[in-house]
């Protein structure tokens, strides 16, 4: 497995090290592009705040654009949301409401619809997505773009980078690292999130800590129904997490005091009823995994919902970037 491989700079590592070069070069040379105008960026008529990462696999990017959804619907913005919508049977551009089918809208798009208020729309092209929801909804004010910091036909007037505790790995390119753009990119973004117990990988650049809560779970064939940790206390559980580093979610089920036999899968993991032959008690999964879970399991399952906490005052950066500085 890929990930195991880049944690070190060993042997199989350095096998891959050409293709790095390779892979190196040609981000380099369509960065480039860009910065010389080679490539046209698109530039929408509002702010376009850009969440990311220059790591393969998910860091927390979603939890977040989340967040910023919300904190700054509360600060009286009026922000849509634009998604590449991972893993979605067609490339084209398409509204995700509340109840589009995850394959047509992507796991983590069809979460932020559910749970931001906000206009969500997805497609390949994210410039054209933004303007489709920008004419679906005009008096939306800003855009949020989810993954997006290597789509760089969307100008963007502030980038956030999330870096979660694997930091950068090895530190070298794909496939012999996990790194899409070399760590220096790092130092061109306007804010760094750590989630959880991250360390900053590069100084220079504002950092912001993030954290994920959750203690309550509904359950997923009846989701009025409700549980804390203490009533599944004793149950043989089996714990499933197909996001970008399960044992994140295995960590946070432990610490509620767990005990849970763990199933990792890839991220956006496409289930069947085949992966959820327990014998047990229950099923414990992540709110995005739970969107393909449905009527797959003969087991109950119980559903982890996550909110993130930011500290400092990251909308506050956000807005300065967008308007300027407060009036003293």
């Amino acid at each position: 497995m890929l990930t195991r491989l880049w944690r070190t700079r060993g042997p199989g590592a350095l096998l891959l090290l050409p293709l790095a070069g390779v892979f190196a070069l040609l981000v380099w040379a369509r960065r480039t592009a860009y910065r010389l105008g080679w490539l046209a960026a698109a530039r929408l008529p509002v702010p376009v705040v850009v969440v990311g990462n220059i790591v393969a696999g998910g860091a927390g990017k979603t939890p977040l654009t989340l967040w910023l959804a919300q904190a700054l619907s509360a600060s009286g913005r009026r922000p849509g949301i634009v998604s590449r919508g991972y893993g979605r049977a067609t490339a084209d551009i398409q509204e995700v409401k509340v109840g589009t089918a995850v394959d047509a809208a992507g796991d983590e798009p069809l979460l932020l619809a559910r749970r931001s208020g906000c206009p969500v729309f997805v497609g390949a092209d994210r410039a054209a997505a933004a303007r489709a929801l920008l004419v679906a909804y005009p008096d939306c004010d800003l855009i949020l773009c989810d993954d997006g910091m290597q789509h760089y036909r969307l100008a963007r007037d502030v980038e956030i980078a999330v870096v979660d505790r694997r930091g950068l790995s090895n530190a070298w390119p794909l496939p012999a690292g996990p790194l899409r753009e070399p760590a220096s990119r790092l130092l061109e973004v306007a804010a760094l999130v750590l989630n959880g117990a991250a360390a900053a990988p590069i100084m220079g650049v504002p950092t912001f800590h993030m954290r994920l809560d959750g203690t309550r779970f509904y359950r997923l064939d009846d989701p009025g129904v409700h549980c804390v940790a203490g009533d599944l206390a004793g149950q043989r559980l089996h714990a499933v997490a197909g996001i970008g580093e399960p044992q994140r979610f295995f960590d946070h089920l432990a610490a509620l005091g767990l005990r849970c036999e763990s199933h990792a899968f890839p991220d956006h993991h496409r289930y069947a009823s085949a992966d959820f032959r327990f014998a047990g008690d229950a099923i414990l999964t992540t709110e995005k995994d739970a969107l393909k879970c449905a009527g797959l399991a003969a087991l109950p399952i119980w559903v982890l919902p996550v909110d993130a906490h930011i500290e400092p005052d990251l909308v506050r950066l956000v807005l300065e970037k967008i308007d300027g500085p407060a009036p003293a």
